[in-house]
């Protein structure tokens, strides 16, 4: 079991781990709620404990770690990975591959919409990929 210091606070620890970029990004996520501990909503300062189950809900996935150490200061990924654990369930993470094909098509910007004759052609090829 892996400890550096004693009280850490929640926001902290989210962006010590890397599950957030900022630390700023990490109090906001607890402001709006998205941070639970035990089921219950918590503030950017509610001190953590190691054993702990942090949920983080970031729509469309509900995120799930397992508090095994307190670090304090963002370090490497390698680092930051002893003390942190994701038990995410398989199906939440499945949420994110399908969010990646909802069926958006990537055009160039300035290019305008499809011509009527471009349109028949996305469709078709839609149409191929659903059969297959």
């Amino acid at each position: 079991m892996l400890q550096h210091e004693d009280n850490l606070r929640i926001d902290k620890w989210l962006w010590a781990v890397r599950v957030f970029k900022t630390r700023s990004q990490a109090a906001e996520a607890c402001k709006k709620g998205r941070i639970l501990i035990d089921n219950v909503q918590v503030k950017p300062s509610r001190v953590i404990k190691v054993g702990e189950i942090v949920i983080v809900k970031n729509p469309p996935v509900i995120y799930q770690y397992k508090v095994l150490g307190l670090l304090g200061k963002r370090q490497s990924a390698k680092i930051a990975a002893d003390y942190v654990e994701d038990i995410t369930p398989e199906e939440e993470k499945l949420k994110l591959d399908m969010k990646r094909f909802t069926g958006f098509e990537i055009r160039d910007r300035g290019v305008g919409r499809p011509t009527k004759k471009e349109r028949r052609l996305i469709d078709e090829l839609k149409e191929k990929h659903r059969d297959s």
